[in-house]
């Protein structure tokens, strides 16, 4: 639905309304505004104004702002029409203007502001919550400008919630689709989590990429699953790891937790081996695409002897693979424990830029 329609499809119901309009009469060009509240310009104004209300609000809104502002005394049946009309169609125009503000104009004080005051009087608005949510992505990453992000965070999830129990806005714009739409939500709740809490950030970015959307098809996005990885639970088990048997014999319980770690690491690897194959040949790519790489190889080696044999021919077939959920902690060795334990007490190599995810 456009613009221009969805205030026709407002101002039509307050048409039902409307007054009889003055008598249908040929009147002369509109007066200026000041000083010029008189019984024929009144009938000019309204008349405009009940001409143009369905087909065009944007001058009926015009006409009815001159009325009222010529005559701001009155107080008659047709004033407190105009008023209520007026009213209506301010509430209507910073709906659309929030968008506009946000994607085009990029003046994110200013949305949020106004999306605060239309929340406000509309506290289930989904649309305005989709792009106060997705607004706080755009902040941080085309201004550098953080300070929306818990908020930005909150609507998001509201807005999943709401989308989720079946609630659906009157258009997905900027978004294609509902599947669309919950993409990016989530990528957004984890892109804005993972600095400060990359363990909870890890869900949102997995589910972000389980939709059919460019996000399920963006490298970047499989480079943040590996970096959520290695600077959560990675790092939270290795630092167990480390803590409790380092420097000690091997038992069945530090057995059982270098599985814990090693399927962490699994997971890590799939996530950089995606990266590594949607990231392709293009030329925008290739710094990344190096580095993740090195990262890759490096976790791949560890999981398998020092050696990247294999390597190649998993990155041409990750693609293929269903996206591993999270892992489920393992309470039991399996059958047959890898020979493997850490080197020198550690549960994984010297890891470059540990913890770094952004």
């Amino acid at each position: 639905m456009n613009k221009t329609f969805r205030l026709i499809t407002i101002c039509a119901a307050l048409a039902a309304l409307a007054l009889p309009a003055f008598a249908n009469e040929m009147l002369g060009p509109d007066s200026a505004i000041q000083d010029q509240c008189t019984d024929d310009n009144k009938r000019a104004w309204y008349e405009s104004f009940t001409a143009t209300r369905t087909s065009n609000p944007t001058q009926a809104y015009e006409a009815a702002k001159k009325y009222l502002g010529a005559c701001p005394n009155d107080a008659d049946e047709i004033t407190a029409y105009l008023k209520k009309w007026v009213a209506a169609y301010d509430k209507e125009a910073r709906k659309l203007r929030l968008p506009v503000l946000l994607y085009n104009e990029k003046k994110y004080a200013e949305a949020y502001a106004l999306g605060r005051e239309i929340l406000a009087d509309e506290p289930e608005n989904l649309k305005v919550m989709i792009d106060l949510g997705y607004g706080g992505f755009l902040a941080t990453t085309t201004a550098k400008n953080e300070s929306f992000n818990n908020e930005a965070i909150g609507y998001a999830r509201n807005a999943i919630k709401l989308i989720e129990a079946g609630k659906a806005p009157a258009e997905w714009l900027p978004f294609t689709s509902k599947d669309d739409a919950l993409a990016y939500l989530h990528y957004t709740v984890g892109f804005l989590t993972i600095k400060n809490n990359p363990s909870e950030a890890l869900g949102s970015l997995i589910k972000s990429a389980k939709y059919e959307s460019k996000i399920k098809s963006t490298p970047s996005t499989y480079y943040f699953i590996a970096a959520a990885y290695e600077a959560g639970p990675y790092a939270k088990l290795s630092a167990d790891y480390k803590a409790t048997y380092e420097g000690k014999d091997e038992t069945p319980e530090s057995k059982l937790a270098l599985e814990n770690i090693n399927q962490v690491i699994d997971r890590m690897i799939d996530a950089y081996a995606r990266a590594v194959a949607l990231a392709g040949n293009e030329p925008a790519n290739k710094a990344s695409k190096t580095e993740w790489l090195q990262s890759l190889t490096e976790w791949y080696k560890f999981r398998n002897n020092q050696s990247d044999a294999g390597l190649n021919e998993m990155i041409a077939s990750i693609l293929s693979k269903p996206l591993p959920a999270e892992p489920s902690p393992i309470t039991t060795l399996p059958a047959a424990a890898p020979a493997s334990t850490p080197t020198s007490g550690s549960a994984s190599p010297v890891v470059r830029n540990a913890g770094r995810v952004a």
